[in-house]
């Protein structure tokens, strides 16, 4: 029995034994599965870091190879895997699939209605983005597109926009049941924020966002849209950056039309030189983009092609600002050191002729525009400067040409001259010899005027209507007592400069004064009809006016149609010395200062 036991004691230890043996080798089979199973997950993360690789160079280089071969994770993949090349071809075709399906956006809806209908509004449109591919992410861009429209301004009576805004909260309870009237309030900390001023009160209150399409009181031109503040680019899109090149094409690459630039110098206008208007450049018909420079005492002036002034004619100075020319904008600045500009956005639907009112040295005037192909090689360098004698004589291109897409560093004036002028200054890299200029047969005085580059002279009559007669005792009694100057005075001669007359007078009295004149004096008439007709010679009473441009740089005696011109006779005196007592009883001011 107790070997029996033993036996069986031994036999179930081994039994133990056997199964803890097998217990531990499925425990490490379990082991080891796992750890397959964690290579296998390792082995798909890699696969599809992999496959995003692809997608991304098929979705950018748009390939179609089946494989990415330069990828150093597929060499690594083929290296690990057997079938590398068939796993890489699988994961190619995945990726071409994928990018089939890719995200975009839909179609853009209509534009919504105006928002105002005058005044500048805006328009909205949207679109949706189909989301095909949960990889890709979603579309770029915005969904939503605004653009200005309704341009229109608004007619006089119309009622601000802004301020209608904060009328419609006028009598309604806001602050501790209060109710009050409400005003715009032009300080508030956004443009696109409602600010409203309490009518008799001392503050102001922000309602929120302004309705889209109010203009923005920060930038001109722009509009306020979902509270924020948009400028539209030359497509109307609000927030878009397009803008016109200098061809007027919006977007443009300034490839559709060509640049003239050039530098007005005349070595006529000296010290003591030709005074008065004198013609710089004929600017075509359709140029755009135009500017023109100068920086001294002169002043710019513009004609159209009727030769009839648009600015700063006839002595008189306009004050800058903006003005209507030729179909379009002309912008007038000028500063107090002597600076000013013409600038015009075009295109121009006529000629225009600049000039320059010379009262100084003409240091250089510089111009520039644009011209579409056609109207360049039409104009340019073939249109002569309008002189009293047009013997023209053409003149080989310089080497340097400014024609160009892109404003060049240095350019010429238009290559044809006179011949009996001298040719204007050139930079010193368009010093190319020049043909000897032929000599005409004129008269020596007739030679020595043109080279002044001045208008052409009319003979007086031409072109003039009746002048008017000023006479009559009341009208002598009242220019006597309003005039600056009533003196008798001998013409000792007279000389047509552009569009105007100038005489040479001798002072011999003085009947009223309220500056000082010297003993000869020049008497300037706005224009070239004789009206008043002065004779050389001849002794006249005259009564005349003093004229000083805008920056006060200019003193000119003016003697116009309106003015009071009689001849001398001797009981001009007594008739002249009763007025003065006249004036004196009635308490005349002395004249003050008249400035154009």
């Amino acid at each position: 029995m107790l070997g029996l036991g033993w036996q069986r004691g031994h036999t179930s230890a081994a039994v133990w034994e056997e199964e803890e043996e097998e217990e531990k080798e499925e425990k490490e089979e379990e082991e080891e599965e796992e750890e397959e199973e964690e290579e296998e997950e390792e082995e798909e993360e890699e696969e599809d870091w992999t496959l995003t690789l692809c997608q991304f160079l098929t979705s950018v280089l748009l390939l179609v190879a089946p494989v990415c071969p330069s990828s150093p994770q597929s060499s690594w993949v083929s290296a690990r895997h057997p079938s590398g090349e068939a796993s890489s071809g699988r994961l190619a075709a995945r990726a071409r699939r994928q990018l089939h399906f890719r995200n975009e956006w839909a179609a853009w809806s209509g534009w919504s209605v105006c928002s105002r209908s005058c005044g500048s509004g805006a328009s909205v449109r949207t679109r949706t983005c189909i989301t095909r591919n949960p990889v890709g992410g979603p579309c770029a861009a915005d969904p939503r597109q605004y653009k200005i429209c309704n341009t229109k301004a608004c007619p006089p009576s119309s009622e601000d926009f802004r301020e209608m805004q904060c009328a419609a909260f006028n009598d309604r309870p806001l602050v501790a049941g209060n109710s009050f009237r409400w005003t715009t309030f032009h300080g508030g900390s956004s443009p696109c924020e409602l600010s409203c001023l309490a009518l008799g009160h001392n503050f102001y209150y922000n309602f929120g966002r302004v309705l889209d399409g109010t203009a923005c009181d920060k930038e001109p031109g722009a509009v306020c849209v979902n509270g924020r503040c948009l400028k539209p680019g030359c497509d109307f899109i609000l927030g878009s950056q397009q803008q016109e090149d200098a061809c007027m094409v919006c977007g443009g690459l300034n490839t559709t039309c060509l640049h003239h630039k050039s530098v007005y110098q005349s070595s006529g206008l000296e010290a003591g030189g030709p005074f008065g208007y004198n013609e710089v450049a004929m600017i075509p018909a359709g140029a755009t983009h135009i500017r023109v420079t100068d920086n001294s005492r002169n002043y710019l002036a513009l004609q159209n092609g009727r030769s009839q002034f648009v600015i700063n004619g006839n002595w008189k100075i306009n004050i800058p600002g903006e003005y209507n020319v030729a179909g379009t904008k002309l912008l007038y600045r000028r500063s107090a050191d002597t600076w000013e500009s013409f600038e015009v956005p075009g295109p121009t639907k006529e000629d225009l002729h600049l000039m320059v009112l010379a009262t100084d040295r003409n240091p250089g005037i510089e111009y520039e525009y644009w011209l579409p192909p056609g109207q360049y090689a039409l104009h340019h360098g073939r249109i002569p400067l309008r002189q009293a004698h047009h013997n023209y004589l053409p003149w080989d291109q310089p080497t340097t040409t400014s024609t160009t897409t892109r404003p060049p560093p240095v350019t010429t004036r238009p290559h044809w001259f006179l011949r009996p002028v001298k040719p204007p200054h050139q930079s010193p890299h368009h010093s190319r010899r020049q043909p000897p200029l032929i000599q005409p047969i004129l008269p020596r005085l007739e030679r020595e005027e043109n080279h002044r580059n001045l208008l052409p002279q009319p003979p007086p009559g031409r072109h003039c209507g009746k002048c008017r007669r000023v006479k009559g005792r009341r009208e002598r009694q009242r220019q006597y007592c309003q005039k600056d100057f009533v003196f008798r005075g001998r013409v000792l001669g007279k000389l047509y400069r552009g569009e105007e007359t100038r005489y040479d007078v001798q002072i011999i009295h003085t009947y009223r004064n309220g500056f000082r004149l010297e003993h000869r004096e020049f008497l300037w008439v706005p224009n070239v009809c004789d009206c008043p007709r002065l004779e050389e010679g001849k002794q006249y009473v005259l009564m005349v006016r003093r004229h000083i441009n805008y920056e006060r740089t200019l003193n000119r005696i003016l003697l116009d149609e309106e003015s009071y011109v009689v001849p001398y006779r001797p009981r001009e005196d007594q008739l002249l010395l009763s007025l003065e007592r006249l004036c004196s009883n009635r308490g005349a001011k002395q004249p003050a200062e008249r400035t154009g």
